[in-house]
């Protein structure tokens, strides 16, 4: 889809409001983040302290990237590894290919990746004749579906374990078609069977990063399934994916990091596997890739750390702005058209596609603020999202008589007696409108409101008026 279309992101959001299974599963992600990431983070006194440290550390490897860059890289090549860069998705998908090929590779076993999602990768290798499968159990399921991740963290969250259940049935027709799926761990182990094949088979294992360590050329990645060491450890070549923003400085850096990941992405005091690899096997070594290879893209990360938006680099893919936002939680990831769904969406999207083509995103906002209140990095979402509405504006990409609203709402502004009489007049005016039923299920100029909620009726003043009552006394 195009994911600038307003027409297209409407359709979407109206689609997924429609869809109960979906609704149940919004509704219960953003329950659980609800409870369990306070609960969790209160255990940890300090978590404030390693937010402002976290933020601290990513600032100040992002003013200075070339040099930890340049540096990671010495490491990797001392560790018996390679660098390759790459500036743009087709050079990343060309080099990986290009691996591939040289190993003579038939079959590679993927890890969780969203910049992987990011280029196309998977149907770039499977067109040029390489049997590709995802081995991390959410994105097996959607590879299977045909269907893209929903959420960074937990890409298979709008799914309903009944319609994973049909999705195995039809794909894994080998086996008996009245076999047990009503349990997750009846899926899971059917799933576990499955991939150990393709484990075992793998000629190459292609893994993202959570982040690459300067100071040793060490990759880290973090998840709560085995195949992520598997992907790593079995395969001939180890193949990572990483946008050059991912480095930090040293591996207590790395580690201050990893404390707020989990509890910030899945409620975890830590995840059940953060493993740190660093080149290839070596002399001695029981398992390891004979060959270690890094593709390190940029793909506007250079261009986003020279603008204003620089502080959005600072994103672990945590996902915790999507499990807390309103407008993700009505709608979900798929409704944004593009590989990043919700706050975070809102603001890269437009960056890594063009805000001609991503304008309606940041649009898709309450500003409510819980999306930076829950960000580990302390990324200021809502004013980042602000700023892309500005330049959709100042390019006239919006729609006209939203910009013609916004015009005679700014005339009024600028005028305060003429402003605050008229609000005087409004709030009265629909108070006395509404008194009968407390409340309005249409209203003109507001049927984007109302059309999903009721608009309560004015009970009191306006807002000024009542703070300088207030002031007085």
């Amino acid at each position: 889809m195009k994911t600038g279309s307003s027409l297209e992101f409407s359709r979407n959001a109206a689609r997924a409001q429609a869809d109960a299974d979906l609704q149940a599963a919004l509704e219960k992600l953003q329950r659980d983040t609800r409870t369990s990431r306070p609960a969790v983070t209160g255990r940890l006194p300090e978590f404030e302290d390693l937010r402002d440290r976290a933020v601290a550390i990513k600032n100040h490897t992002l003013a200075h990237l070339d040099h930890y860059l340049e540096q990671f890289e010495a490491n990797v090549i001392d560790a018996g590894g390679k660098v390759h860069w790459c500036s743009d998705a087709d050079g990343a998908r060309e080099t990986i290919l290009q691996i591939c090929r040289d190993a003579d590779a038939r079959t590679v076993g993927k890890g969780k990746s969203m910049v992987s999602e990011e280029i196309h990768l998977n149907d770039h290798l499977i067109e040029n004749g390489l049997d590709v499968v995802e081995t991390d159990l959410g994105e097996y399921i959607l590879q299977l579906r045909e269907e893209t991740p929903s959420h960074v963290v937990m890409p298979a969250i709008h799914l309903k374990k009944e319609q994973i259940a049909d999705t195995f049935r039809e794909h894994h027709t080998t086996l008996d078609p009245d076999r047990p799926l009503d349990e997750p761990k009846h899926m899971t182990a059917e799933a576990r069977t499955r991939l150990r094949e393709k484990f075992l088979a793998a000629d190459v294992g292609i893994t993202g990063a959570n982040m690459l360590i300067a100071e040793t050329g060490s990759v880290v990645v973090v998840t709560n399934e085995g195949n992520g060491d598997l992907t790593q450890t079995l395969p001939r070549i180890h193949i990572v994916l990483a946008t050059i923003e991912k480095a930090v400085p040293s591996i207590e850096d790395a580690l201050s990091i990893v404390r707020i990941l989990a509890r910030s992405a899945t409620g975890q005091e830590i995840t059940c596997y953060t493993t740190f690899a660093t080149g290839a096997r070596r002399a001695g070594d029981l398992d390891g890739p004979e060959e270690f290879h890094v593709v390190l893209m940029d793909n506007g990360r250079t261009k986003l750390l020279e603008s204003g938006f620089r502080d959005v680099l600072r994103c672990i893919r945590c996902g915790a702005c999507q499990s807390a936002c309103p407008v993700y939680g009505a709608v979900g990831g798929h409704a944004y058209g593009g590989v990043y769904g919700g706050p975070i969406g809102a603001v890269l999207t437009p960056a890594l596609d063009g805000i001609d083509k991503a304008w309606t995103l940041p649009e898709a906002s309450s500003f409510c603020g819980s999306c930076e209140a829950v960000c580990p990095m302390r990324i200021p979402l809502p004013d980042l999202m602000r700023r892309w509405r500005e330049i959709a504006h100042r390019e006239k990409l919006n729609k006209a008589a939203t910009r013609r609203g916004l015009a005679i709402w700014a005339w009024a502004a600028k005028r305060p007696k003429l402003y605050r009489a008229g609000a005087r007049f409004a709030v009265a005016a629909l108070r006395l409108l509404g008194r009968r039923k407390g409340r309005f299920q249409s209203l003109p100029l507001a049927g984007g409101w109302t059309a999903m909620r009721d608009l309560p009726a004015p009970e009191g003043g306006t807002f000024v008026d009542r703070w300088h009552r207030e002031r007085g006394a």
